[in-house]
């Protein structure tokens, strides 16, 4: 045999053995369970515990680790308890992919996601990769939940309008409404559209625009609108409060004004004082911090004991839900003969927890609403309130 004949068949033999060895490596990843040597049944989550906007961060962190400690004071899942790891992303989406990897190492084979939509939208590419099943309690962009593994506890921008309207139709059949919207901002514009395909047809619809040409001076909007009970304002809070200046003394006092989650801060706004404006000022949301009973009222007691009256807010209380809605999906799926050991990896977890959300599981009550349930997009159905910002004067 030549030399030029073994050194052609040496050359082979190796890419042979190199793909060989590749295939191997790949094979090796894809079956990589690093929660094989768990004791617990690991739940992650990546927040801003520090930083701008770290009230919130801190506020899922608390709730979902006091619903965790409750699980476990209870026995956990059959004897077997959670743990729950929290990890700080800032709300900055470049710190989520070492924070996911982290705590996938550790073990974790179910997420809270992110609590934040930018942080999101890196955690879903990562949870989509691996196939690991995240609900997140406060994420609310609409692409959040866009691939097979992603569920949300929190409405999404573009489903308020379809939850607002279930609450006008409810509230306000066969009556007069009116609407003051920004028609050139798709966040506004998004929700109006939304809003009107789905409101029952026995409510009639006073509309009125704006645009970013013109901010400033409202008084034809309001002339509009001065004879409806009900104003429901999917903008911002900065028009928002403008309106509400310019119209107190025209717009009856007893004149509701409903917004959406735009609204959030409007009480708060440097120059607005909203205790002079005479009409009520609401929005939609699924969490009454001030409530006087049910579960939401238990919520409110049990964090504020623990924790204090400082970061209470609605982020915190739908991560509460969004423990038990797993630990509630996972006992479903045990009880229907699934077997969950502890070891289990996180994408064979997933695929169990897809099946409950996707097949009807419920969680029949919670601090964020009662009998909610998820579509196959991951958007979550539950009822909304009328979450009073400020009663009328």
């Amino acid at each position: 045999m030549g030399i030029i004949t073994i050194m052609k068949m040496t050359k082979v033999l190796s890419l042979v053995l190199a793909a060989l060895l590749m295939l191997g490596m790949l094979a090796g990843c894809a079956s990589v369970n690093y929660a094989e040597t768990n004791t617990q049944y690991v739940i992650g989550v990546s927040g801003p515990l520090t930083g701008g906007a770290a009230m919130y961060g801190i506020a899922v962190a608390n709730s979902a680790q006091m619903a965790v400690d409750e699980i476990n004071a209870a026995g956990g899942l059959n004897g077997i308890t959670f743990k729950l790891i929290a990890t700080d992303d800032m709300h900055d989406a470049t710190k989520v992919s070492t924070n996911y990897s982290s705590m996938l190492e550790s073990g974790m084979q179910v997420s809270l996601g992110t609590v934040t939509t930018a942080p999101g939208m890196e955690f879903k590419n990562l949870s989509a990769d691996d196939n690991v099943f995240f609900l997140t309690p406060s994420a609310s962009g609409d692409d959040i939940p866009a691939n097979p593994n992603g569920y949300q506890m929190f409405f999404a921008d573009g489903n308020q309008g379809k939850v607002a309207a279930e609450y006008v139709s409810a509230n306000f059949a066969g009556q007069t409404i009116g609407v003051f919207y920004k028609s050139d901002d798709p966040y506004s514009k998004g929700i109006y559209d939304q809003f009107k395909a789905n409101l029952d047809a026995s409510v009639t619809v006073i509309e009125t625009t704006f645009t970013e040409a013109n901010t400033s001076d409202f008084a034809t909007q309001i002339d509009t609108l001065k004879g409806c009970g009900f104003i429901f304002m999917p903008i911002y809070y900065t028009p928002a409060s403008l309106f509400m200046m310019q119209a107190k003394d025209i717009v009856a006092a007893n004149t509701v004004y409903y917004g959406c989650d735009g609204f959030d801060g409007i009480d708060n706004i440097e120059g607005f004082d909203i205790t002079t404006i005479p009409q009520e000022v609401t929005m939609l949301s699924h969490f009454n911090s001030k409530a006087t009973d049910g579960a939401a009222k238990e919520f409110i007691d049990k964090y504020v004991e623990k924790f204090g009256a400082e970061t209470l807010n609605q982020f915190g209380a739908s991560a509460y839900d969004c423990i038990y809605a797993i630990y509630g999906a996972m006992k479903a799926a045990i009880d229907a003969g699934k077997e969950i050991p502890v070891t289990i990896s996180a994408s064979d977890l997933c695929e169990i927890l897809k099946e409950q959300f996707n097949g009807g599981y419920s969680l029949a009550v919670g601090v964020t609403g009662e009998n909610i349930t998820w579509e196959t997009s991951g958007y979550v159905n539950k009822g909304a309130i009328k979450y009073v910002i400020k009663e009328a004067n």
